[in-house]
């Protein structure tokens, strides 16, 4: 619940001192996430190759490695953001693997996040190119993360092609920076499925990367809607950005992710740092709501 809104300066809620604390960032700490994120993603991606055709296991194992796929994304954000850990070249080597796993180019997404941020749900935020929806059809189109593929296709034809003139985030040098990752990240991808290939298994690359990462995209939209969708269209960090209390299990392979309205009033915080910021922002945010099937529901009633 909102406390006091008129009189409080959004970015002077967290003093001083507690904001430099809560600002430490920590190698370890963001290893250890990994590392879990990693362990999640491999054990069930070996539960997946190993029981195909196998009974009923079979589709929670995928839907697990498919959102263990899916949410590097958080990953990638928060290697962006340089707050995943205390080394920047880390930061950017785990953002540019992130993004190759996710399907999202790091370099790119450096920079469209940042005008994200700057101008959160005003007339210039990227995001908001993706229209929200509005009505049933438009809810489950989005859902189903059909758009996000055809968006992500044409966003790389451009990206490899050289035609950046349409993305007033990118300047020539940083323009430069994102065509050579975007050329890279495609290179991967062809070298993957000719290495797949060459080992006698053409379809790997369909049943272990692109078939779970379809799988989980669904439930990465479901999470996402939930970030701004409903919320006040203004500059106001305590009013544009919603924080959804959920299961740990989504929280980490989320990197927290789900303290978005912590996040967007601060996003110098690492993400182990935001469960404690909520314990002291939460009284000033307009929305905090319990779990994303409450905050869903909220959206579709309003259709």
């Amino acid at each position: 619940m909102l406390t006091d809104q008129k009189q409080v300066n959004p970015r002077q809620v967290l003093g001083v001192e507690t904001l430099k604390s809560l600002n430490e960032r920590s190698d370890r700490k963001g290893l250890l996430q990994l590392i879990a994120h990693l362990t999640v993603m491999g054990v069930s991606g070996y539960l997946w190759g190993s029981h195909i055709e196998k009974g009923w296991l079979v589709f929670p194992v995928l839907v697990v490695y498919g959102f263990s796929l899916a949410s590097m994304f958080a990953a990638l954000h928060e290697c962006v953001h340089r707050t995943a850990f205390a080394t920047n070249r880390l930061n950017g080597a785990i953002a540019w693997l992130a993004g190759l796993l996710s399907l999202y180019n790091s370099t790119y997404y450096r920079h469209y996040h940042k005008w994200h941020h700057r101008y959160t749900q005003t007339d210039k935020d990227p995001e908001l190119e993706d229209p929200k929806p509005t009505n049933w059809q438009e809810y489950l189109w989005q859902l189903s993360g059909l758009p996000w593929w055809w968006g992500k296709l044409q966003t790389y034809w451009k990206l490899t092609t050289g035609q950046i003139e349409n993305y007033p985030f990118l300047q020539e040098k940083s323009g430069k920076d994102v065509i050579l990752s975007a050329r890279l990240q495609l290179f991967a991808y062809l070298g993957a499925i000719a290495l797949s290939s060459a080992l006698g298994h053409p379809e790997a690359f369909f049943l272990y990367w692109m078939l779970p990462l379809a799988v989980g995209q669904p439930m990465l939209r479901f999470i996402l809607l939930a970030e701004h969708t409903g919320c006040t269209d203004d500059d106001n960090p305590l009013t544009n950005t919603r924080t959804t209390l959920t299961l740990f299990p989504i929280r980490l392979l989320m990197w927290n992710m789900p303290y978005h309205a912590e996040h967007h009033l601060y996003p110098s915080l690492p993400f182990h740092a935001l469960p404690k910021a909520h314990q002291q922002l939460s009284p000033y945010f307009e929305r905090v709501e319990k779990g994303y099937v409450q905050v869903n529901r909220n959206i579709v009633s309003r259709f």
